[in-house]
């Protein structure tokens, strides 16, 4: 067993369903937000989830698509700053709260860097991204609590 109490058969053997979340970095100026989210307007790539993070003179827009790929290749060919991480996408639902998640991975010891609601909402319930320390261990004591965790193809992607 690991230290969670996950047998550690399955603590090797399994990754949970990700999703890629892009940070983009913006110059902090009127207009810059709307080129960003217009250019996924006339794509087949769309936005699922939107986090606006703003200093004086620049922002970081974290976003989740329905097809990463496509996001990458539009956010290169704009030259765009930006990083790529993954996040976990979770469902909340009754029995399932937020609360619970958070109690959840604290058990664990799991740090919760940070959280932000999608707009799509794959089963028409309450839907979260989710970056913390170890996706991998959080996934599996997530699964084990039997929330349901999306990946991209859940989004609409192929």
């Amino acid at each position: 067993m690991s230290a969670a109490g996950i047998p550690s058969g399955t603590a090797q053997g399994y990754a949970p369903p990700t999703v890629t979340q892009f940070s983009v970095f913006l110059a902090n100026k009127v207009g810059k937000l709307y080129d960003l989210v217009d250019l996924f307007d006339h794509s087949p790539c769309h936005v699922c989830a939107l986090s606006v993070h703003e200093a004086t003179d620049h922002a970081v827009v974290r976003l989740i698509t329905n097809r990463a790929s496509v996001a990458r290749s539009l956010l290169r060919e704009q030259r765009l700053a930006f990083g790529e991480m993954d996040v976990l996408v979770i469902e909340l639902s009754h029995g399932h709260t937020l609360s619970s998640l958070c109690l959840s991975l604290l058990g664990a010891e799991l740090n919760i860097h940070f959280a932000y609601p999608l707009m799509l909402r794959p089963n028409g319930t309450p839907t979260i991204a989710l970056a913390v320390d170890d996706p991998t261990l959080a996934g599996q004591i997530l699964r084990r609590k039997e929330f349901r965790l999306f990946g991209e193809a859940d989004l609409g992607g192929d």
